[in-house]
């Protein structure tokens, strides 16, 4: 007995809902796995770190040298995006703002967007792609050279001598980076509303010193430490699973670039909202 083409159809729709639901469920189980050896990785470097500074045994040395290296690779780039972000954000607010007469709103809300988003975001994309790539890039070739496993025979822990002076110089250096994104910022939008929208400096600064407080400072500086911790737990943990040879050590930082700025993006939003809906903005 012959099969029809439409049962033929459906038995090859059919297959192929079974392969993608196969698909989905691996890239899923996949992920979960993905996310639990990060969190460990994380778990265990804050334990190695925590307990060699008591001890006064931890690798300051490499720490210093990794905190000089991400702020070379990052100082530079993030003037370069405060300033147009500053400018970009105190033009369309100031134009918005200008037109309900409200001119004297325009440092409030330009210094406000930069201080709790822009200068916080900025750090954490800054340091997702150079500090994640160079990472990814360091441990994957020192996995693949086999560095690691001769670490792990001689009784080294490569968590304790690789990783934890590599988070312990992100955590230093990403309030840093974000300062300085914010004063970069918050200047150039003050130039901005100034020079091309008319405001006056003493208005400008009165409305900015009304509506920002330490406490939003406080927020944007912890919410990059947060997100220099993602980075290079994620980057640590790429590195370290590199397989395959340099193709290995190409894609583990690839991926670590583009795990790192999805989940900045998804925790910035998970923090912002708690914020908005316990700390609501009020006037100084």
């Amino acid at each position: 007995m012959r099969s029809t083409p439409d049962s033929t159809d459906e038995s090859e729709k059919g297959t192929a809902t079974r392969v993608l639901r196969a698909n989905v469920s691996d890239t899923v189980l996949s992920g979960l796995a993905t996310l639990g050896r990060s969190l460990r990785l994380g778990a265990e470097a804050t334990g190695a770190g925590t307990s060699d500074m008591a001890r006064m045994r931890f690798h300051w040395r490499e720490a210093m040298r990794q905190a000089w290296f991400l702020i070379t690779v990052t100082a530079i780039p993030g003037v370069l995006m405060a300033i147009p972000f500053g400018v970009i954000v105190s033009a369309q607010v100031g134009n918005i703002v200008r037109q309900i007469g409200a001119d004297s709103l325009i440092g409030a809300a330009g210094g406000l967007g930069v201080i709790k988003q822009g200068a916080p975001l900025a750090t954490g994309i800054l340091l997702g792609g150079a500090g994640a790539a160079a990472i990814a890039a360091d441990l994957g070739a020192r996995t693949i050279r086999e560095e690691v496993d001769a670490m792990r025979v001689m009784g080294i822990d490569p968590v304790r001598r690789l990783v934890a002076p590599r988070m312990a110089a992100m955590v230093a250096v990403a309030p840093l980076i974000n300062i300085l994104i914010l004063v970069m910022g918050v200047t150039a939008g003050y130039v901005m509303a100034v020079m091309a929208l008319g405001v006056t400096p003493g208005s400008y600064w009165e409305s900015f010193g009304a509506f920002t407080t330490p406490f939003d400072v406080w927020v944007s500086l912890i919410k990059s430490m947060i997100f220099g911790l993602l980075v290079v737990v994620i980057a640590c943990q790429r590195g370290l699973e590199a397989r395959g040879g340099p193709r290995g050590v190409a894609d583990g930082v690839n991926a670590a670039v583009i795990l790192s700025v999805v989940s900045i993006a998804v925790a910035n939003t998970a923090i912002t909202q708690v914020i908005t809906m316990f700390f609501p903005t009020r006037m100084a």
